[in-house]
C-alpha cells in the first residue's frame, strides 16, 4: 500500500482489527553485541548520547527517553561512526534493550567526522496493535526519536546536530548528524556542556515521560507560549501550531507575528471535538491545554506526508520537554481521525489536518513507565 493511500485510511473513521505478534522489538543484527567504550579527550561520547536519547532503562524495554505509540518503539538505528568518537570507525547496529552496538562494517569511503545516525522503522511492532492505523504513528515516532537525538547532543554541549526530516527517502526515514568538538574547540565544548536556561539537562531529558490521563489545568501563558514557540520554531515551514484551551475564554490560541504573545485564532470549546478525533480519547476534553501541529493536506503525495509527520514529531518531542521544563504535565497524542481542522473552521475541506497532538495540565499524577 503506498503512503498516500495508508495515509486516507489512517484519517478514517475504520477501527483497527485484533491485535497481531508485533515481532521482535530489536532487529536481529549480524555479530556479537559490543559495549560502548569510554570516550576519550575531544571524542563524542557515544555511550552517553545513546543513554540520553534511545536507550531502554528497564527489562521490558519500554521505558525510553523517546516515547512511542503504545510503547511498540519501532524506530531502528544505524551509526555510521567516522573520527572523533567513542568508537572506531564503522557502520553499526544499535540495540537499545542492552546498550549496545554491532558491527555492520567500514564506514562508506566518504564519511564526516562524527556519528550519522540512521532512523528507520519496522512497521510491524506498530501495526500489530495500530493496524491501517499505523503509518502516521510510525512517522511520528521517527521524529521523536530524531528529536531525542537533538536534544541529548545539546545537553552533552556539543552543537546543533545536522537533520534530514525531508521526506525524500524510505529509507532511512530520517538521518541525524553530530559533529565532534575537536581538539581545538574541546575547551569550549566543556564550557558549553554547563546547564544554561535554553539547554536541556540530562536529567530533564531522562526524565522526560508522558504523564498518565488525566491532564488538567490549564497552564499558565507564559508556559504556553513557550511551549507554542518551541513547537513552531522546530516545526518546518509546512506546519501551523495552535492550542486549545478551555475556560474561561475558551478557543484557539496561536503565536502572534511578534513571536512573543499569544493572539486567539478561533473562539468556543475545541477540546471535546479532539477527544473525539483522537481516537476516542475521552480524557482529552478535560485537558488543560492541548498543542495542536495542523497541515498536510488531502492531495498531499509521499515526500509531503513523510516530512511533515517527520517535523511534527520532532517538535513535538521538543515541545514536551520545554512544558516539562515550565512544569507542565504532557502527553503526545498522535492518532488522530476525520480531524479537519481547516474545515471544522469554515475553511475549505482537505487542507488543514491535525497531524499531531501534546495535551498538556499542570496537576501532576504518578508517571507511568511505559512512555
Amino acid at each position: 500500500m503506498d503512503l498516500v493511500t495508508a495515509l486516507r485510511n489512517a484519517r478514517s473513521a475504520r477501527c483497527p482489527g485484533p491485535d497481531t505478534p508485533a515481532g521482535p522489538a530489536v532487529p536481529a543484527w549480524p555479530g556479537p553485541p559490543l559495549p560502548i567504550p569510554q570516550s576519550g579527550p575531544a571524542e563524542l561520547d557515544l555511550r552517553a548520547l545513546l543513554r540520553l536519547s534511545l536507550a531502554a532503562s528497564d527489562g521490558s524495554g519500554r521505558l525510553r527517553p523517546a516515547p512511542s505509540a503504545g510503547a511498540l518503539h519501532p524506530v531502528d538505528t544505524e551509526l555510521v561512526v567516522g573520527a572523533g568518537c567513542s568508537l572506531p570507525p564503522g557502520r553499526y547496529g544499535y540495540d537499545p534493550l542492552h546498550h549496545r552496538v554491532h558491527r555492520l562494517g567500514p564506514q562508506p569511503a566518504v564519511t564526516p567526522p562524527g556519528v550519522t545516525a540512521e532512523l528507520s522503522v519496522t512497521a510491524r511492532r506498530t501495526v500489530s496493535h495500530y493496524g491501517h492505523r499505523a503509518w502516521p504513528l510510525l512517522l511520528l515516532d521517527t521524529g521523536h526519536a530524531a528529536g531525542a537525538l537533538f536534544l541529548a547532543a545539546s545537553a552533552l554541549g556539543w552543537g546543533e546536530p545536522e537533520l534530514r526530516l525531508d521526506g525524500a527517502a524510505e529509507s532511512p526515514l530520517a538521518v541525524v548528524h553530530i559533529r565532534p568538538p575537536g581538539p581545538a574547540h574541546h575547551l569550549e565544548a566543556r564550557r558549553s556542556a554547563q546547564p544554561s536556561a535554553s539547554a536541556p539537562t540530562p536529567g530533564d531529558l531522562l526524565s522526560r515521560r508522558s504523564t498518565p490521563p488525566p491532564l488538567p489545568g490549564a497552564p499558565h501563558a507564559d508556559a504556553l507560549r513557550a511551549v507554542l514557540r518551541t513547537a513552531s520554531h522546530a516545526g518546518g515551514g509546512d506546519l501551523r501550531w495552535c492550542a486549545a484551551v478551555g475556560p474561561p475564554r475558551p478557543g484557539l490560541l496561536e503565536l502572534a507575528p511578534d513571536d512573543t504573545t499569544l493572539r486567539r485564532c478561533a473562539a468556543g470549546e475545541a477540546r471535546s471535538t479532539l477527544a473525539a478525533w483522537a481516537a476516542g480519547q475521552a480524557w482529552i476534553a478535560d485537558a488543560g491545554a492541548v498543542l495542536l501541529a495542523r497541515g498536510c493536506p488531502a492531495d498531499a503525495d509521499a515526500p509531503h506526508i513523510r516530512r511533515t509527520h517527520l517535523r511534527a514529531g520532532f517538535a513535538v518531542h521538543l515541545a514536551h520537554v520545554t512544558a516539562r521544563r515550565h512544569g507542565l504535565t504532557a502527553r503526545p497524542v498522535g492518532s488522530w481521525q476525520q480531524a479537519d481542522l481547516g474545515a471544522a473552521l469554515g475553511a475549505a475541506p482537505g487542507q488543514d489536518w491535525i497531524v499531531h497532538g501534546l495535551a498538556l495540565g499542570t496537576l501532576h499524577a504518578d508517571e507511568e513507565n511505559t512512555a
